[in-house]
């Protein structure tokens, strides 16, 4: 599973990262060892995956949020746990 953290590196999208980084620990080993995290930066990737508002989670391709910090309990629900 790749998850993508999008955004400038402003304080939301460090909080943002840092959640879905907890959210993979809590989620266990058969979760965690099949994820991949990568922290995009670049605005003109962020649009080539539809993103103009961050911080923004991308989940194997898919925008599960955008504009705003999840909520835990919905990373977790995405991590299928």
């Amino acid at each position: 599973m790749k998850i993508e953290v999008l955004g400038p590196g402003c304080p939301k999208c460090h909080e943002t990262e840092k959640l879905v980084r907890e959210a993979l620990a809590e989620a266990g080993p058969d979760v965690r060892d099949n994820a991949e995290v990568v922290k995009v930066s670049d605005f003109q990737e962020m649009a080539k995956l539809g993103v103009f508002a961050t911080p923004a989670v991308v989940m194997d391709g898919v925008v599960k949020c955008s504009g705003k910090v999840p909520a835990k309990k919905d990373v977790l629900a995405w991590l299928g746990k």
